[in-house]
């Protein structure tokens, strides 16, 4: 049974991470990497089968694609925190020959990254051979995947949806960052994504509802989602977040997505995040 305890105090010093990484280079995104903290710790420390010795092909172990890359400040940090790479190496996030940088990639060979990410739209589709290599292989372990809400505008995530369940993809599950914001502004301004539950429904997936700032309903939703697989349907998991969540003056605007914060800014953040695993 999980700690929730012990998990949110892992996502108290990931928070902590991500604020003092884009403050040290000026630069990165740090609203959704807030927003998909809890996500990202229950994932790695809870809810996937998976290695930190780390091997590409991912055989006989669950897998994770990241689609909306820019929110690479929360993965980095909690690969480093669940054993992938030395926690130190935090430090370099955005230097030039850094292995993190501020898009995920491979090229340097960083543990745990199977696939570059950020062009937004393309994550689902990388997901989906993924999952059905899996299947062909006949490897029972699980892919899962998290796409932005903004990232929904993207054509190619809908060419994704309708290939899923026509080719029963039912090893994958998909979870949307719902925060309803984007890099200019709310979703509904930029360009309104509609009824997301019916839209999916529609392709044929099998919908969940979570709350992601919430360990707790994040650990059981993903139980329950795992239950659903093998039934010849993929799942889609809508997450409720608030981006920049448990930074009070980051939280609920788009206004942080990308904006780094300045000295004072930093160590009000910081104020307001407990150290509970030492920082970097």
């Amino acid at each position: 049974m999980a700690n929730i305890e012990k998990l949110e105090q892992i996502t108290s010093q990931v928070r902590r991470d991500i604020i003092r990484m884009v403050h040290a280079c000026q630069s990165g995104h740090p609203g959704g990497s807030l927003g998909c903290t809890e996500f990202f710790t229950a994932l790695y420390f809870e809810v996937m089968d998976h290695n930190n010795s780390f091997n590409m092909d991912g055989k006989n172990e669950d897998m994770f694609f990241l689609s909306n890359g820019h929110i690479s400040p929360v993965w980095y940090s909690v690969l480093a925190r669940s054993g992938y790479f030395e926690v130190s190496e935090l430090a370099t996030f955005r230097h030039i020959d850094s292995r993190l940088q501020g898009h995920p990639a491979t090229h340097e060979g960083l543990p745990g990254i199977r696939v570059a990410s950020g062009s937004l739209g393309q994550g689902l589709s990388v997901a989906i051979g993924a999952a059905l290599s899996k299947k062909m292989n006949g490897d029972p372990k699980i892919v899962y995947a998290l796409t932005g809400d903004g990232e929904l505008q993207e054509g190619q995530i809908w060419e994704a949806a309708m290939f899923a369940p026509h080719h029963k993809v039912d090893n994958l599950i998909v979870t949307v960052d719902w925060n309803r914001q984007q890099i200019d502004g709310p979703t509904k301004e930029v360009m309104s994504l509609g009824d997301l539950e019916a839209k999916w429904l529609a392709f044929d997936w099998e919908v969940m509802h979570m709350n992601g700032n919430n360990v707790k309903d994040v650990i059981d939703t993903l139980a329950e989602a795992k239950t659903k697989t093998g039934n010849g349907k993929p799942i889609v998991i809508l997450m409720k977040t608030e981006m920049g969540y448990g930074v009070d003056y980051m939280q609920g605007t788009h206004k942080w997505h990308g904006k780094p914060p300045n000295d004072e800014l930093a160590q009000r953040a910081l104020d307001q995040l407990k150290e509970t695993l030492g920082d970097y």
